[in-house]
Formats: structure tokens, sequence, C-alpha cells
């Protein structure tokens, strides 16, 4: 019994957990679709918007070229 409740709780949370890590495209102006991994974060104070692209790399883009963001 408490072996199966363990594993239900564990299959629960890794649910949970992959559920929070959604991915999004960024459109700019010029047309480039930039494909991130998990939710940009916009610095107010610069404009700049900080991403991590697919290959892991961590990237920024200025907030002005962005003309729209939408989660996958």
């Amino acid at each position: 019994m408490k072996k199966s409740i363990m594993i239900c709780s564990a299959i629960l949370l890794t649910g949970l957990l992959s559920g929070c890590a959604s991915d999004y495209v960024m459109a700019t102006k010029d047309g480039r679709m930039i494909l991130t991994k998990g939710k940009p974060e916009v610095d107010k104070s610069t404009g700049m918007i900080s991403y991590t692209d697919e290959q892991g790399n961590e990237m920024q883009i200025n907030g002005n070229d962005v003309s729209q963001m939408i989660e996958r």
C-alpha cells in the first residue's frame, strides 16, 4: 500500500514539474521565429528580453524587435 502511494506521488510530481517548463516562440519584426526553452524574461529597466535557445545558450534580444511571444 505504501509503495503504491509513493509511486503515484512520484508520477504526479513529475507531471506537475514538466507542466511548468513551457517553451515559447518569439516572432521578430524582421520575420524571424525564435524558439526558446522556458519562458523568456523581460528586464523592464533595459527593455531586453533574456531567453535560452534550443541549444541551451543564454541569449538576449531588444524587446522593441519582438512583435509577438506565444507559448508552444
